[in-house]
């Protein structure tokens, strides 16, 4: 069985590879222009919390909410600019100059697969980061917690090829290190396109572990030393080919138990029934089973994840947002509240979370945001949209 990498001197599953012919490898470069963003800046905490209303439990979008120890929130600057907070709790980074250092060198990364880091906080006992607002949820969202479509299988190789894109320009900038690479550290932009988030470039402070994830997900070697390496960052990454293919968070051992008894069907997703051969699952698996492989050095690298991932992909003229099924008007309404952008992207538990948090009982407040996402909601009846526990 061919890997379709003619364009390749040495096929992309061999120990050596050479880069492709095609050029949408390189991003450190691509649309740099495009990039409309501030240099690395220190706020004061007061300005973030005005840019948060508060810290307001409303503007949480962390996976875990209130419960996490760091806890995210989304704001928006004077300028406008949509940020996301990231608020450490009190124990972590007490060494401010080493908060600082880390901080301002993630800070002078770049990249269109990144969400860029804009600046930090360091004040009092208060450690913040300030990065791209992304408002498209996380990939552990769309994969395992769909609503409206599961992920195309288009679409899961293109997160596959810009995820290892992030990661070969931070490797070329020497931040190879990726701290806890999973699911919920990717995230979606206004046109629908998979990013990286620059949170887990950060060096682990002292407020706990580099890996939150089950221990069956961890790398070999870190349970061994307790350290993170560059060949750390691959077997996580190819937990999230895993991810991806099955559209479950299956423990490697698991998967690859499979893989060895070639049960392709049992690993495989059921929602992608016929979007993809044989032969193009089994390269994707191919590509995982050497991402985990138990040494570390006979995994791939970045370079060569992008190099494998280029021929595998498909529908490359389709917009990102048309494949994911997001509403691309979403980038154009700034203003909305957290209810209004649930309303956009149709996210019903969303919107009964955000009515439930606030009590709503009437049409007072949201009746006009409603109506403007709702078809068929007359504005004089918004009073009937209420939570339906109360009967």
């Amino acid at each position: 069985m061919g890997c379709g990498c003619s364009k390749l001197s040495v096929c992309c599953w061999g120990s050596e590879i050479t880069e492709p012919v095609l050029e949408t490898h390189s991003v450190e470069n691509e649309e740099k222009n495009e990039l409309d963003l501030p240099a690395f800046h220190e706020y004061t905490v007061e300005q973030l919390r005005t840019a948060t209303s508060g810290f307001a439990v409303e503007n949480i979008v962390s996976e875990h909410g209130e419960k996490a120890p760091n806890v995210v929130y989304k704001g928006k600057l004077e300028n406008q600019r949509r940020i996301a907070v990231k608020r450490f709790n009190r124990s972590a980074w007490p060494d401010a100059r080493q908060f600082l250092e880390e901080a301002r060198a993630v800070g002078q990364l770049r990249n269109i697969r990144l969400t860029n880091l804009l600046g930090c906080c360091c004040e009092g006992d208060e450690r913040l980061l300030v990065a791209e607002y992304m408002p498209n949820d996380t990939l552990a969202k769309h994969l395992f917690h769909w609503e409206t479509q599961p992920m195309k299988w288009a679409m899961r190789l293109r997160v596959a090829l810009y995820l290892a894109q992030a990661l070969e320009y931070c490797t070329s900038k020497g931040r190879a290190l990726y701290h806890d690479l999973n699911a919920y550290r990717i995230v979606f932009d206004d046109d629908g396109n998979p990013r990286l988030s620059c949170f887990g470039m950060m060096k682990n402070s002292r407020d706990g572990k580099s890996y939150s994830t089950n221990l069956a997900f961890t790398p070999p070697e870190y349970l061994r030393t307790g350290r993170v390496t560059a060949e750390s960052v691959m077997y996580s990454f190819g937990t999230l080919l895993l991810d991806l293919l099955s559209g479950k968070h299956i423990p490697p051992s698991h998967a690859l138990d499979l893989i060895r008894d070639r049960n392709l069907q049992m690993l495989t997703d059921s929602c992608l029934e016929g979007q993809f051969s044989n032969d193009e699952g089994t390269e994707l698996v191919r590509l995982a089973s050497r991402c985990l492989q138990y040494e570390p050095r006979e995994r791939p690298n970045p370079k060569s994840l992008v190099a494998a991932l280029v021929p595998l992909q498909k529908d490359t003229e389709v917009a990102s947002h048309v494949l994911m099924g997001i509403p691309h008007g979403a980038a154009a309404l700034p203003n909305l509240s957290p209810l209004g952008e649930a309303c956009v992207r149709n996210d019903l538990t969303a919107i009964h979370e955000i009515l439930e948090s606030i009590g709503y009982k009437d049409d007072e407040g949201a009746a006009t945001e409603l109506s403007a996402f709702i078809p068929n909601v007359d504005q004089p009846d918004a009073g009937d949209i209420k939570l339906k526990e109360k009967g």
